[in-house]
């Protein structure tokens, strides 16, 4: 018979409930009742192509293999993703994520965030581009003179495509914001003449016979000063409240983000299908789509980083930053 008070094992049931809530540790307690859950990781990205290996990681599920909890948050545009990570209402951005646009919510609250992972582009990882009707004779973007220009929505996409056009010695524009998703049909209307774009958009324009690229990889080109150079103008990011708080759920989401990377660098035909749902392109169109290259933050060196604060100095220069913004104090670390 047993003797044991009638109340002893609710007890000990209640003991390891209220240590596993507390946080605590009590020998003999099953795994499961010991283990913390990882916190939920809410991250921002705009349906540009730039952001497939965010796509491909949580596709292949390399963020449940790695016990993280991620939540992507779709956004019309760069500046709303920076500005949801300044609410709190985001841990961090996706590649794509404009890196001007970053460094003003860096302005506005220093030390908000850390990029971990860059995508550069340039003539051969082609992101950036300008476009105008299939039936356009312009052969460069010098040529388009007082015309309606069309750029994405936000300060970033804005101020390269004025400083673009200017370098390029067409004069006279007209540069309006429209989101991305709507440049093609709004040069098949007649809406504006061309369009400073990125990616999947040109491919869009070109197979469906509504548009042709003029020039593509303009920022390294005009920006930079070499068609080579490496624009990083786009980024991934966590906030570094996330990355204080959550050390451990940091490591293992930035392994799984670049396992996405390493996905899109050895078998980009794969990873090219997990732009479905996330952009506008899908099916056959998407093994149209130039990729853009990455930079995680383990291969940054002094090139990289030289060619990256050369992009942010042109936004100190026309004045769009309010202060003078330091690559190095926004990379991790490890």
């Amino acid at each position: 018979m047993n003797d044991a008070p009638k109340d002893l094992v609710p007890t000990n049931r209640r003991r390891l409930i209220g240590a596993a809530l507390a946080g605590t540790f009590i020998a003999g307690a099953p795994a499961i009742v010991r283990a913390q859950a990882m916190p939920k990781i809410r991250v921002g990205f705009w349906p540009i192509a730039s952001g497939l290996p965010f796509y491909a990681a949580i596709e292949k599920g390399y963020f449940k293999e790695a016990g993280v909890d991620v939540e992507p948050l779709k956004f019309a545009g760069a500046q709303q993703v920076m500005e949801a990570m300044l609410s709190g209402r985001s841990d961090g951005s996706a590649n794509g994520t404009g890196s001007a646009n970053l460094a003003i919510g860096a302005i506005a609250q220093p030390g908000l965030f850390k990029i971990f992972c860059t995508n550069p582009s340039n003539a051969k990882f082609v992101l950036d581009e300008f476009i105008a009707p299939a039936n356009a004779t312009y052969k460069t973007i010098g040529e388009i003179k007082g015309k309606r220009v069309a750029s994405g929505p936000g300060i970033q996409n804005v101020t390269l495509a004025k400083t673009m056009l200017e370098r390029a010695g067409a004069t006279g524009n007209t540069v309006i914001e429209l989101p991305i998703g709507q440049h093609v049909a709004a040069i098949a209307a007649g809406q504006v003449d061309a369009c400073y774009t990125l990616e999947p958009t040109g491919t869009i324009g070109r197979m469906n016979g509504t548009t042709k690229i003029i020039e593509a990889g303009v920022v390294a080109k005009y920006i930079l000063g070499d068609p080579m150079a490496p624009w990083h103008g786009g980024a991934a990011t966590l906030t570094s409240e996330f990355i204080k708080k959550n050390p451990e759920a940091t490591k293992k989401y930035m392994a799984a983000y670049i396992k996405g990377v390493e996905l899109v660098r050895t078998k980009p035909d794969e990873a090219r299908a997990f732009m479905k749902g996330y952009t506008a392109i899908e099916g056959p169109l998407t093994n149209e789509v130039p990729l853009a290259s990455y930079m995680p933050y383990s291969e940054f060196n002094a090139s990289s980083i030289a060619y990256f604060q050369k992009f942010y100095d042109l936004f100190t220069e026309k004045g769009i930053f309010s202060q003078k913004v330091d690559v190095n104090t926004l990379l991790y670390k490890a």
